[in-house]
Formats: C-alpha cells, sequence, structure tokens
C-alpha cells in the first residue's frame, strides 16, 4: 500500500528516533518544507538529550506515536540515524498507521523502521534526513520532494563497476542499512526478500564485518530466490592492521557471483552525496547492463 501523496500546506513531523538532535540543526529542512509549501511540525524528542538518544527510548517512543496516531501529520520525517531506533519498534502501536498509512521517511538506522511497516505492506521512503539534507545534491531534494507529491521516479545511472551481472529482475525494492539489517535478522521484523530487489548501503564500517554480515545472509537463505541486488554506497570502510584483501563490492560480489539474479554496484544512494530517494515496498524492474543500469518505479 503507498500511502497517500502530500497536498499542499500538509503538516510534516520531524522526529528523532536514535542520536539526539536541536532544533538549530533543522533550520534548513524547515526552510526546504516550506518552500515546498509543507507545514513542518517539531516533535517532542528535538531538543532531548539521554548519553547519545534524543531522550529515553521511552519519550522518543512517545514522540514517534503521537505522529503516528496524528490524522493530521501526513509524514514523518525522522532527523538523523546513528542508533537507537530498533529500541523502540516493539513499544510502536501501529493500528491507527495501518488504516491510514502515511510516509515514514529516512534511510541508515530508519532501516528498522522500513523493515517493520514492510510486514505491514505498506510503502516507506528511503531518503535523506534532514540534519544534513542542505549539504547533499540537488537532486537528493528532488527525488524525496517529488515522491512525496505523488510521482514515481526512474533512475538511470553508468555501470562504472568491473563486477556485476547483467540481466533483468523485478520484484518489490526492500533493504536499507545492511548493519541494521543484519541486526534484525532471527526477530519478527526480519525481512524475507524471496522473488524482492534487495537495496544495501552501509558506512563507516570494517570490512571483515561486511564479509560477517554477509555470510549471515547467506546462511539466512536471503540470496537463495532473490530478484536482484542493487548496492548503492559502501562509505568510509575501515580495515585491519592485517588487510582483509578485499574492498567491501569485492566482498558482496563473492558472496553473490554464484547466482543468477542481477547485480549492480554503486546506486546513488545511501551515506553519499547523491542519496536519491526509493520507495521501500514498491514494485520495481531493475535493468543491469554492461554500460547502463536502470531502476524504474511502477
Amino acid at each position: 500500500m503507498i500511502p497517500p501523496k502530500l497536498e499542499k500546506a500538509d503538516q510534516i513531523a520531524i522526529v528523532a528516533t536514535a542520536r539526539k538532535v536541536n532544533s538549530e540543526e533543522l533550520v534548513f529542512a524547515q526552510k526546504l518544507l516550506k518552500e515546498w509549501k509543507l507545514t513542518p511540525v517539531l516533535g517532542s524528542s528535538i531538543g532531548l538529550s539521554e548519553n547519545q538518544f534524543a531522550g529515553t527510548d521511552q519519550e522518543r517512543t512517545k514522540d514517534f506515536q503521537q505522529q503516528l496516531d496524528n490524522p493530521d501529520i501526513k509524514a514523518i520525517w525522522c532527523a538523523r540515524g546513528g542508533y537507537g531506533t530498533i529500541r523502540m519498534l516493539d513499544s510502536l502501536d501501529f493500528s491507527n498507521f495501518k488504516k491510514s498509512p502515511k510516509w515514514i521517511i529516512g534511510y541508515s538506522d530508519i532501516t528498522a523502521l522500513h523493515a517493520q511497516v514492510h510486514k505491514m505492506k505498506i510503502a516507506s521512503l528511503h531518503a535523506e534526513m534532514p540534519t544534513l539534507i542542505g549539504e547533499k545534491s540537488t537532486t537528493t531534494k528532488s527525488s524525496l520532494k517529488n515522491i512525496l507529491f505523488g510521482e514515481k521516479p526512474t533512475y538511470q545511472w553508468q555501470n562504472n563497476s568491473k563486477i556485476f551481472r547483467n540481466g533483468v529482475g523485478e520484484g518489490a525494492l526492500v533493504g536499507g542499512n545492511l548493519s541494521v539489517l543484519y541486526s534484525l535478522c532471527g526477530s519478527p521484523t526480519s525481512l524475507n526478500p524471496a522473488g524482492k530487489i534487495l537495496f544495501l548501503e552501509d558506512l563507516d564500517e570494517y570490512l571483515y564485518h561486511i564479509d560477517r554480515m554477509m555470510q549471515n545472509l547467506k546462511r539466512n537463505a536471503w540470496f537463495e530466490n532473490l530478484a536482484g541486488l542493487v548496492v548503492g554506497g559502501m562509505t568510509e570502510m575501515n580495515d585491519n592492521e592485517i588487510p582483509f584483501g578485499q574492498t567491501a563490492e569485492e566482498i558482496i560480489w563473492d558472496i553473490v557471483k554464484d547466482y543468477s539474479f542481477p547485480v549492480c554496484f554503486n546506486f546513488p544512494a545511501g551515506h553519499i552525496q547523491d542519496n536519491k530517494a526509493l520507495i521501500f515496498g514498491e514494485k520495481v524492474v531493475l535493468k543491469v547492463g554492461k554500460s547502463n543500469n536502470n531502476l524504474s518505479f511502477h
């Protein structure tokens, strides 16, 4: 189910589900929403502090719950990632949300929420968050705006990687941050990517841990019936004193090279300058070619 498109003057709540955020960090995002003729509403979690978190788990949960249940709020934009969203999941009540879906927007640590609402067969938006959107590309901003107002994008990008697998795949787009997806395995929120297109990205991970996480997904049969794999930014990877010996992309390829689904790298999304918005849960067609790749929403 796709949440309704936004209309002029609609209210968007900005909330903190993970690391703490102050209102000064949200000035640009609020200005941007007003330029789009939308109405920003700061949640009660903005400005709270509990160690690295935006208040206690209970305070962040209460804020998010109020935005889920408020019929005047038409979208919830998570202010920043880091870590902490998973700590809220089991305390949230999505009963009203299921009856009246609204866009949940964010990426990285917000992958936990994407996975949760995907279980309800409701689409969500993997997109840039308020604290850093002012520093990102024009297309980062426009791709988010266009989807919120009802457009379904088609993305084309050059195949500038030496490792890929040609082909066409079709299915619902799912995924997000590899580390968060890995942390959800074995829980009720764990994804079942069979017959779907899987998107992966990550930031600031050790290369051996990328291998560990990918080995885990393989052992959980994530790749047995996958329709396609799209890899975005694998940004600021770390290595040990004794080098692992492969890049993140080479590690991923080594895990999936013996399957038959199309595989492509360097999709413009993740912790990178050009972080294009993706509709998770929506059907896409992925075409991987020798020189160009295409991802189109239907």
